[in-house]
């Protein structure tokens, strides 16, 4: 009976351990790399054309200072949309600046802002 007793204790103690270990590594998720917040509905809004592109731009600009305070950054096209947004109520001059952002964070994105810049500059 008693090594019966000491079998089950000694399985109690590693299931407790594998448990433990379990439960410290799901609480530890590493940070994601960016900060959506209101970027996804807001381009989802953008492309139902049910708000008006100055709420978008607001509700754009307030996740930013919010992605901003915590220390993150804004994810992959998140400049050139608020940059094209300015530019659909013919605020060239922040859709220039936007589109920068977007290259300077995104070297990637070069390409596809300078098209966008070089098509509006004719508007500054």
């Amino acid at each position: 009976m008693k090594r019966n007793g000491k079998l089950k204790g000694s399985l109690l103690v590693q299931v407790l351990t594998a448990s433990a270990l379990l439960a410290g590594c799901a609480a530890t998720q590493p940070p994601t790399l960016y900060q959506w917040d209101a970027y996804q509905p807001q381009v989802y809004e953008y492309f139902k054309g049910k708000k008006a592109p100055e709420e978008q731009i607001d509700a754009l600009e307030k996740a930013l200072q919010q992605i901003r305070a915590k220390g993150n950054m804004p994810p992959p096209g998140f400049h050139a949309q608020l940059g094209m947004l300015y530019v659909s109520v013919d605020r060239i001059g922040q859709a220039m600046q936007e589109f920068e952002a977007e290259k300077e964070l995104f070297p990637e994105s070069s390409t596809y802002m300078d098209f966008l810049m070089k098509k509006n500059s004719k508007r500054l």
